[in-house]
């Protein structure tokens, strides 16, 4: 039984429209991940805005609790029903049915469907709930009925807004499978498996610690854990003993060679769960990094690692999974199998990065437990954390296992000194969360229209004005600044990477960016006259709409040729167009060659060059996907898209501006490549006007080089400056090595006299260093250059002269020189006479000093 499918046929046989699962990244910026079924409903419940046409909706919603209020990391493993990542079924009424039919559609499912034994089924309902308990005595027997209090049934979305009683449906697994002193209704024990939480939204509180208002029109929010139903429908008494897990440690078993048994297996366990979140993450754009999401995706994986390494593995194995888990999930999520090769790579990447220091950390760890009683040092904590990779709650794991505690205080420190950049995976994604008066206004307009498709100016009619903070004003004066909602714009708002549009109302305001709010364009305003509600305006779009147009077509061609430089794992894992510039992310495991991105320019080029024009149409979204368009995971697409294309050269699902042209685009420049986390490159690069500006900056700094080299040949003028450079080094070495040489003077009369030869250095220098250490000095050296030699003399305070010494010295090597009476050079050519040379001198100046 396919009980995603079947839970989802159920509802939708109740009027409910079935809704996809939306991304794990929320649009809610208070959250790290969706961790539950409600949240993409969420501004539906707090009214933020307006229910939908049907107002019944049913959906099968990945989820992960790992971090922050909802964190179920530290169980994972080791109890049969706790996970990272799952899936949870569930049926919404968004002010339509209430707790009557919520309650019989979930007896009928439960038992009609998926044909629980009765017997076997409990059910609680809050302490003062009277009419869930008369609504559930139609169909369970009141002994089977238990009240509990707010701890177990009541929900509440935070300390303000929509909450509730709730009704949970249990599942007696049976005494002969668990007897524990917990094992009852109501304990923690796993006898009794809860599987449904019926939420009955019937109040909402207005400030915190305020009294429960009764809502006019309560709703309806259930969840059912898939797992858990799974496990229990094919008589498995822990979730990972299902079809959903075992295939991973099956294939863990193969990978180690070690047979799985249940008592001892919590690391299988836990490396089956992790995988899952690891996959579905990557597959959906979330990146291995040191902070928000991405370091939540990396302690993860180190954490199934480090329980890899105590099983035996040494070497990475968590990438050997991934087809294990897309042949269980990838019928439901298509996108794994598309995305696999790719998050291979990746995990492979990360993993092999950890192993390289987990030794040497698992080492520091056991040699500070020596040193241990009960708390564990912060210090040592810290260090495994910065210099090892070993996440916080990873070695809180292992401490647990020892039953010691840590210093956090000490840590915490620490990570404050260093101002530790992954405090913001604790903290939701760091984002402002947007609240205003939204509502009101798809209430009252709806979905204002673009039409920036087809113009850049257009008179439109001001339907609302919202202040700064999101609040509706009529007016807007001189200097204020806020928002302008049009009941149709020309101006794009942020989406899909490309940036939003700027402009003017011509007379009235400055725009200065554009956003989407809930499907509305709203434009940021800067106001130069006044702006009133009702006013018909010119809406002109800024003239650098042009240069992102070109940026964005010239985005999709780098896509493309990326696809066939490198690859069919070539994965876009975001982008960024602007008027000036163009910035594209991609799995990729490894930086790229100058020849290939020399390659994917030409190709780019060439795209540009070949003139193919744009292509648009809109498409039902299956149609769409069947033609092989590329699509962004987590962008949301309706039951129609629109395609762009040109020719067969690329063809993607987008909703933004284009050229009419490749031929429009100019150029295609690559500014720089770089790596943004462990498998995923970047690419810059620019167009149009701005590759024009690059141009002439990159011809200024050849003018600038070329006046720096003197030579209008750069490369011909550094290659002389390099062996200029070779030159002087050898001089500088020659020069240190001949300081070291130790010149021996004898002494003849009173004169000191040297012969000698001098293997390196500037003889010369070396004379002058010689009389300013003699009062009488007669000094001849020698040097040895290739197949020549060099001869200098120098004379002071005595009567002979170096002129005349170096005349009778020079011929015998085949040469000839002259010079002055006190410093005389000369230059030979057979360096085989030089000891005879020697000897003539010496004999030469002893007649003369004689």
């Amino acid at each position: 039984m396919d009980i995603r499918e079947e839970f989802l046929k159920f509802f939708e046989s109740k009027n409910h429209t079935r809704v996809a699962s939306a991304p794990l990244v929320p649009d809610d910026a208070t959250l790290l991940f969706n961790n539950a079924g409600m949240v993409p409903f969420k501004s539906i419940f707090t009214g933020e805005v307006p229910k939908p046409q049907n107002p019944r909706a049913t959906s099968c919603q990945t989820c992960i609790r790992a971090g922050g209020k909802h964190n179920d990391l530290e169980n994972v493993g080791h109890t049969a029903r706790h996970h990272t990542f799952f899936e949870m079924l569930g049926n919404f009424s968004f002010g339509d049915y209430f707790k009557e039919d919520a309650i019989a559609y979930a007896w009928e499912f439960i038992t009609e469907v998926l044909k629980l034994d009765i017997d076997k089924l409990w059910v609680t309902v809050h302490e003062s709930d009277d009419e869930a308990e008369a609504l559930w005595k139609r169909h369970i027997s009141a002994d089977r009925i238990m009240r509990l209090g707010d701890k177990d049934n009541f929900w509440a979305m935070g300390d303000t807004g929509p909450c509730g009683p709730c009704s949970e449906i249990f599942y007696d697994q049976g005494a002969e499978h668990f007897s524990g002193p917990e094992d009852y209704m109501g304990g923690e024990g796993d006898r009794f498996l809860e599987i449904w939480n019926l939420v009955f939204m019937q109040y909402e509180v207005k400030e915190k610690g305020g009294e429960r208002i009764p809502l006019a029109k309560p709703s309806i929010d259930t969840g059912m854990g898939l797992e858990r139903v799974v496990a229990i429908k094919e008589g498995a008494l822990s979730n990972y003993g299902s079809s959903l897990f075992m295939p991973i440690i099956r294939k863990v078993e193969e990978l180690i060679a070690k047979e799985y048994h249940y008592a001892s297996g919590a690391s299988y366990r836990v490396i089956a769960d992790h995988i899952r979140t690891a996959v579905f993450l990557l597959s959906q754009g979330v990146n291995f990094s040191n902070e928000g999401r991405g370091y939540v995706l990396r302690r993860i994986l180190r954490r199934a690692v480090r329980h890899g390494y105590l099983l035996g593995f040494r070497e990475p194995f968590m990438y050997k999974l991934v087809d294990t888990l897309v042949a269980i999930m990838g019928e439901q999520y298509d996108y794994l199998e598309k995305k696999a090769d790719a998050v291979k790579e990746q995990i492979e990447l990360e993993e092999a990065r950890f192993f390289k220091t987990i030794e040497s950390g698992i080492a520091l760890f056991n040699m500070e437990l020596q040193n241990t009683k009960d708390i564990f040092s912060g210090e040592v904590a810290f260090k495994l954390y910065d210099t090892y990779g070993f996440p916080l709650d990873l070695t809180e794991d292992m401490l647990r296992e020892k039953g010691l505690g840590l210093d956090s205080e000490t840590f915490e420190r620490l990570m404050n000194e260093q101002k530790s950049r992954a405090k913001a995976a604790w903290k939701g994604s760091g984002d402002d969360a947007v609240h205003g008066d939204f509502k009101e206004l798809l209430e009252e307009f709806g979905e204002n229209e673009f039409i920036g498709y087809e113009t850049i100016e257009s008179v439109s009619k001001v339907l609302a004005l919202l202040d700064e903070n999101y609040k509706r004003v009529e007016r807007l004066d001189m200097g204020e600044k806020g928002w302008v909602l049009l009941d149709k714009t020309p101006f794009y708002a942020e989406s899909g990477g490309q940036c939003g549009d700027i402009g003017e109302l011509k007379c009235r305001a400055k725009v200065v960016d554009t956003k989407k709010f809930f499907g509305m364009n709203l434009s940021a305003i800067e106001v130069t006259s006044y702006l009133k509600v009702d006013t018909n305006v010119d809406a002109i779009v800024d003239i650098s709409r042009n240069e992102i147009t070109k940026h964005h077509s010239a985005t999709h061609l780098l896509h493309a040729v990326l696809f066939d430089v490198l690859g069919e794992h070539i994965s876009q894992a975001g982008s960024l167009v602007e008027a000036n510039r163009l910035r594209f992310d991609f799995s990729h495991p490894k930086a790229l060659e100058h020849s290939e991105l020399a390659e994917i320019e030409q190709r780019v080029n060439e795209l540009v060059a070949r003139a193919i024009p744009a292509k648009t149409e809109v498409l039902p979204i299956e149609e769409a996907k069947k033609s092989g368009a590329k699509s962004q995971f987590g962008e949301k697409y309706g039951d129609e898209v629109r395609v762009v294309s040109f020719s067969d050269a690329s063809v993607e699902f987008c909703g933004g501006v284009h050229v009419e042209n490749t031929a429009n685009i100019g150029s295609f420049i690559i500014t720089k490549e770089s790596g943004v986390s462990a498998g995923v490159r970047r690419i810059e690069a620019v167009c149009g006007k701005a590759a024009y500006e690059y141009f002439c900056e990159q011809r200024i700094l050849l003018k600038e080089v070329e006046a720096e080299v003197k030579n209008l040949d750069v490369l011909a003028g550094i290659n002389r400056l390099k062996a200029t450079i070779e030159r002087l080094k050898a001089e500088v070495k020659e020069a240190q090595e001949s300081a070291k040489v130790e010149i021996q003077a004898q002494d003849i009369n009173g004169v000191a006299v040297v012969v000698d030869e001098l293997p390196t250095g500037d003889i010369k220098e070396k004379i002058d260093e010689l009389k300013n250490q003699n009062e009488k000095l007669c000094a001849m050296l020698f040097q040895v250059k290739g197949e020549k030699v060099l001869i200098a003399a120098g004379v002071k305070g005595c009567d002979a002269k170096a002129g005349d010494w170096i005349k009778k010295i020079a011929p015998i090597l085949g040469g000839g020189g002259g010079g002055r009476p006190d410093f005389a050079q000369a230059g030979g050519k057979d360096k085989s006479k030089l000891p005879e040379a020697k000897a003539e001198a010496l004999a030469f100046i002893e007649g003369v000093l004689a």
